[in-house]
Order: C-alpha cells, then structure tokens, then sequence
C-alpha cells in the first residue's frame, strides 16, 4: 500500500475511463456549495473594461446575465445549461459591482435569446474556444503525458491538472467523459513510451534469461521470479553468504538501465508492482510490457538486494561484538573472586610499602615474609589478566569467532562495493587491502588506541586477523553513522545524492530560504533561533519555583526531571448515559452483514476490477469480494466462508476472486470511495473538514522470522516487531498505511505516507 500499482491492464484492453468517484462527476463544470469573502474577490472581480462593456447593455437583466456568464466561464471553464444557477453569493458580489438592485430581473434572462447571443460574444471578445478545435486534445495529450513521465501518476490528479490547463488556456470543458478518456490516453502512452525505453538495450539473449525467471525451477514450484524477490529471514553468516550470492546473481543477469533516461519513479513504480503481484499475472501479460516489467524489477531487486544485504551484515557484526561483550563479561564474573584475592594480596603489600615505620631497607623483606615472592607474583600476572581496560574490544572472544567470520568474509569482499565520503577514507582503504591481500602489511591507520594493542605487535608487525576484525568493526559503525554507501542502493545510498551543489544550489539557495521564511545567510537565522532559545530557557525557569508538577528526583546517582501525572477526569453522567443511550441503539450484527451493507451504500466493490480483463464480471461478485475481504482481514483463510450451496461463496470462486481482483490497486481505490462516501456524512463533517490527520505507528509482534522485525522491550519484550503507521483524518477514516521496519524511525516515513496517499 503507499502506491498506486500501474501493472494491473494489458495493452490488449483498454484502459478505465470512470476514475472519478460518482462526487467529483457531480462537481465536475459546477459551483461549490459556498464562497469565503476572500475568494469571492479573487475570483469573482470585475475589472473596469468588464465594467464599461457590461455598462453598454441596455436592460439591468442582461446586464447581470451577461455578467454572471462571463464570471462562469472564468471560474468554471464552462458555460451553464442554467446561467443564474450560481450561488446566491456570487450572485451578489456581481450585482453589487455593477450596481444592480433588484436581483429578480435576472430570471426573464433564463428564458430569453439574449443569453445565446451574449455566449458567442464572450466567445468572440474573451478569446474562448471549443475543446475539438484543431490540435487541441494533442496539446493537452503531451502535456499531460510531459506531467506523468516525470511527476504525478494518479488519475484524479492528473484530471485536476488537466483542468487547471483548460482553464488557463480558455478553452471550454468538454465532457467529464472525454476528459477523463484524454487522460487515460496520455497513462497509456506514457506506459508505451517507458516499456519502449527500458526494452531499447535489451538484446534477445537478455530477454530468453528475464522470460526463464517466470519458469518454475525444476524440483521447486516456485519460479527463479520467486527465489530472487524474496530476501533473507535470518541473520546468520549462511544467510549473509545468500543475500550477497542473490546480489550476484542480480547483477549476472546483465541488465542495464537504458541510455535514454527513464525517470526513476517510473521505474520503481513499476518494480514496486511486480514485487506484490504473483508470478502468474506478471507471465499473462503482452510480450513487451512483460518484459519491460521484469527490467525494471531486476533494476529495483539489484538495489534491494544491497540493501537487504547490508541488512544481515549489519545486523550480523551487531551479534557478533555483542555476543563477544557479553562472553568477557561472563569470563569476567567467572574470575571476580581470583581477581579479588589478588588484589588483596597487593593491597596487603602496598599496605607495607605506605607503612611510615618500616625503612625501606626492610618493605622487600617484610613483604616477601608476610606473603611470599610467588604469591605476590602470581597476584600480579592475575590481576595483569584479568583486568580490562576501559576501551577493550574483547578481541580475545572475538578471536574464538573468527572461523564464523571466515565463512561469509571472502563472498562479502568480492560482492560488495563500498564508497564512501572523507572519514571512511581509511576504512576503504583497509577494506581494499583484505580484498586483494597484497605484499605489503595493511594500512593501520584505521585502528584506533582500542585495537591498536591488539593489531600492532611490539615488533612492529600487523596481526592480519585482529586487523580483520578492526575493520569489521570500524564497518560496523561506518555503516551506522552512513560514512560508507553502495550503489544501487535505496538505504544505504550515498545521502548526498541528488542535492544541489555548486552554481545549481548558489542558482537555487535565494528561491528556496525565501520560500521557507528564511534569510539566505546563516547569521541572522542563528541569531534568532539563539535568541528565541535563552529566552525560553528563562521563562521556563522564572516559572519553575511556582511550578508544583515538576521537580527534580535524584536516581542512580544523578538527578532527574519528574513530572506528575495529570489529575483524572471523571465522566460526568450525561456522557455515560449518552453511551449507554447510544449503544442500546446500536443493532447487533454479524461483521458480513456490516461490510455488505457499506458495499450497498458506497458502492466501494465496484473499484475492484479483474487483473487483466476490465469487462470480466461475476453474478453476485459483490458477495464474494466481501468474504475475501473478510478473511484477508480476520485472517482465517477462506475456509470458515466456503459455502457449495451458494455459487458466490463456493471455494474455486473465492480463490478466483482472490487471484484476480484483489492487490494494491484495487484497495487503494475501493478505500478512496469510503473515504469519499463518510465525508459526505453530516457527523464527519462535524468532527472535521477532512483536512487535519494524524499519523502514528501502532506496535505488533512478528511471530515469522525477519530481519526488518526489530528488538524493542518496550512494545514486544523479549521478541521483536514492525510499526504499522497509520493515517487518521479527523473525520475518522484511514488515509494511508505503511508496514515500517522495525529498526527505523517513523519520522523518515511520515512524508511517504502523507504524499502518497491517494484520497480525494
């Protein structure tokens, strides 16, 4: 979900021309229900040369008419079957600048000829002109087809942009039909024109190899298609050896972005589409287009299997220095009591060396008398062993792992590819060094104070093992703070990437700190933000002292900032009755009869289109969708819906359903009528306008194995999960949804969910 799939329809059927919901066809060439005063005056204004031509018209009806249509036609881009059907403010706002009184004298003008001749001369004054003139679809066409390629995709988007052209331009709507058939044209040949460019460097050896993926492998029943979109579920040194070998086996392939640029929303667009869709509907589609998506798959799997393999390899170097601490520090309590007795061995001898009244001819007689010139030794090499230093890297149980790190080290040397910026300039090159292990001793101008005592021996020599494991783990934070990327990549890309640098920012940087508010310098924004924080920092603390809720606690040996919890509200007994009231009302149900009377009201079933044949309907396909629906949410299977008496709920055509009807798309658009369906709802509207959402992510526990679920006490003890983030308007219905990992912060997906959503 988040996209809108465009793998769906072959070149074979025509594409959809009813995309609007049934609200928008009704506004479409129409007035809103209501003027603010503000927008009255920007659209409704009439200058001194409408003023002075309207003035020559001999009756106050014809005048206000004449005005009203000129006003419509401005507005609207259309002219109206009724011309005083306009809203009682706007009809107002024009009597009122052409000082027109009585108001009743513009209803004579509905039913007289004036108002056909008062259309031609706006025609002929104005500039308008007809939708079919010669080249006028072709314009618009390319226009819209220059707007798909490189930004918008979404149908109804385009048709408002459309709009917003005609309108421009002074030329007359056409019908709501022909305008959404022009824009589903210009899809099409958007989609003909990617298919065409992806396929331009594909030779015919290349297309035999992308068709074989479709082809279940001999032994299996899943196809190579399949093998390679999934990725790997565990984190282990197999499993890092398989991603890296998935990413191999990608890039062998040898597929290649074309020469001619393709922008690369169109191309993730459609990757993105053939990584849900089954193997089946991506072999049932046209030659061409079949091949075009499985380029612009291999293109996306390449740059997902990196960064899946970054994944485990991160994730991987993660357990395997966590593990090592957590061994030294098992080691370490195993030892505590014969670090213990040594140091009470020393302390007992330093206690005689501090001893004022023994000369120090005498301590070394004492000492060796009182303990013992072996004991005391032997306190000394223990405590020497024992004791860790405060920056260890506990390269001793690191050692004992290197057989581990030997099984996946030479596959991710030759796979991968790191870059980096400035501070990984010694990690790259350390890293080329264990590739191709020359002559020379490696760099160790990578291994800090920590390592040092452990890769450079006192003659000067280089462990190579311990300089492995030096480099591991500087890659390991590395990768962390985003020092080093690869390429393809999607996460683990270079940041910098596609910023303004140079003349192009200098060129830009003015625009930009003006359209954000800000001064082009740096200075003057520090200065203020400064300002603006010491003063709240004063303010905060002239409040303090008279500020019971807050107060300072001292825990673990520092002290904290408390606050106490707010005072609990009781509900008063109106509100309690209310609900009592309202859920005495409230019919008992089953969850099919719910979900089938919302598909009756909204008519939300009907976005659900087959796969591949736009036409191909069902006798009571509505009560089939509504049980696949319910056991893809209830998470049953379609078992507890199988019916043999009722051929909607038998079991071939329940899975028919599922196969064909059911995906990204066709959700997306049946949430955008409910969405439409409860704003129109007189309570919705109370709650909201529909134009505020909050978004928040809502914790569940993977019970399946995963390197996205993450580690997070707080919500999944001791097991780990995923965040579903979620969209809520203020009317209450769901905008969007995205299923995060479960090691990523929500904030880095807040905009993806906001501008993808597809709601009116």
């Amino acid at each position: 979900m988040g996209f809108e799939c465009n793998l769906i329809a072959t070149c074979d059927n025509p594409r959809p021309v009813d995309f609007l919901t049934p609200t928008q066809r009704q506004r479409y060439g129409g007035y809103p229900d209501s003027f603010s005063p503000d927008e009255l005056a920007r659209n409704f204004h009439l200058d001194e040369d409408d003023r002075e031509w309207i003035a020559k018209k001999r009756r106050n009806s014809s005048r206000l008419g004449f005005a009203l249509q000129l006003a419509t036609v401005r507005f609207l881009g259309t002219f109206l079957e009724d011309p005083v059907a306009v809203p009682p403010a706007v009809l107002h706002a024009l009597a009122a600048q052409i000082h027109v009184t009585d108001l009743t004298c513009v209803t004579a003008y509905r039913q007289s000829d004036q108002r056909w001749r008062h259309t031609t001369e706006i025609r002929a004054r104005y500039g308008y002109r007809e939708f079919g003139d010669a080249g006028m679809r072709f314009r618009l066409g390319r226009w819209l087809c220059a707007l798909c390629w490189t930004g918008p995709d979404r149908p109804s988007l385009l048709f408002a942009h459309a709009l917003g052209w005609l309108i421009t331009r002074k030329v007359l709507l056409p019908g709501v039909s022909i305008l959404e058939r022009v824009v589903a044209e210009s899809r099409a040949r958007r989609d003909s024109r990617l298919w065409h460019r992806l396929l331009r460097d594909v030779g015919d050896a290349q297309r035999r190899r992308l068709d074989e993926l479709l082809v279940p492998v001999e032994g299996s029943r899943q196809s190579r298609f399949d093998q390679l979109r999934k990725g790997p579920v565990r984190v282990s040194g197999p499993a890092l050896v398989e991603a890296l070998l998935r990413v191999e086996t990608v890039r062998g392939l040898g597929i290649t972005l074309p020469t001619a640029p393709v922008p690369p929303s169109r191309i993730a667009a459609l990757a993105r589409c053939a990584h849900t869709v089954k193997v089946s509907a991506v072999a049932r589609l046209p030659v061409e287009r079949r091949t075009a998506t499985l380029v612009a798959l291999i293109q996306s799997l390449e740059a997902s299997a990196h960064d899946d393999a970054c994944d485990v390899l991160s994730l991987r170097l993660r357990d395997l220095f966590a593990k090592a601490e957590q061994a030294d520090r098992k080691a370490r309590l195993r030892t505590l009591k014969d670090l213990d007795r040594a140091a009470v061995t020393l302390a007992e001898a330093c206690r005689m060396l501090l001893d004022p009244s023994v000369t120090d001819g005498e301590v070394r007689g004492r000492v060796y008398a009182a303990i013992g010139h072996e004991e005391l030794a032997q306190a000394l090499t223990d405590v020497r062993t024992l004791v860790r230093p405060s920056d260890d890297v506990f390269y001793r149980e690191l050692a004992v792992k290197h057989a581990s790190v030997k099984r996946f080290l030479p596959t991710l040397l030759r796979v991968i590819r790191f870059d980096g910026n400035a501070a990984a300039r010694p990690l790259l090159a350390a890293w080329q060094w264990l590739h191709e292990r020359p002559d020379h001793d490696p760099p160790p101008t990578i291994a800090d104070k920590a390592w040092q005592r452990h890769v450079i021996h006192k003659d000067g020599r280089v462990d190579a093992r311990a300089f492995t494991f030096c480099t591991l783990d500087t890659l390991r934070v590395a990768i962390r703070r985003r020092d080093v990327f690869i390429s393809p990549s999607w996460r683990y890309a270079d940041p910098q990437t596609g910023l303004l640098t140079g003349t192009e920012w200098e060129a830009a940087r003015p625009i930009i700190c003006r359209s954000l508010g800000l001064s082009a310098q740096p200075g003057p924004t520090l200065d203020m933000l400064t300002q603006e924080l010491d003063a709240t920092y004063r303010a905060v603390a002239a409040r303090f002292p008279a500020n019971t809720a807050v107060r300072f606690e001292t825990g673990a040996g520092k002290p904290e900032l408390g606050l106490s919890p707010l005072d609990k509200l009781e509900e008063p007994p109106a509100l309690v009755a209310l609900r009592t009231e309202v859920k005495s009302r409230m019919p008992r149900v089953d969850l099919p009869e719910i979900l089938i009377e919302i598909a009756a009201r909204t008519g939300c079933m009907d976005a659900f289109t087959h796969l591949t044949e736009r036409t191909a309907r069902a006798t009571d396909l509505r009560t089939s969708l509504c049980a696949v629906l319910l056991a893809e949410a209830c998470n049953t299977g379609p078992e507890p819906f199988v019916r043999q008496d009722m051929p909607a709920l038998r079991r071939d055509r329940l899975l028919w359903v599922d196969q064909n009807y059911v995906r990204d798309e066709t959700l997306m658009a049946a949430n955008t009528l409910l969405v439409a369906a409860q704003s129109r709802i007189r309570l919705a509207q109370a709650w909201g306008g529909g134009d505020v959402a909050s978004a928040d992510g809502m914790r569940f526990v993977v019970p399946v194995r995963t390197i996205h679920a993450g580690p997070n006490p707080k919500y999944f003890n001791r097991g780990r999960g995923v965040p579903w983030y979620n969209l809520l308007s203020d009317q209450g219905t769901g905008l969007n949804a995205i299923t995060v990992p479960g090691t990523l912060r929500d904030s880095l997906v807040l905009l993806a969910v906001a501008l993808e959503q597809q709601t009116e």
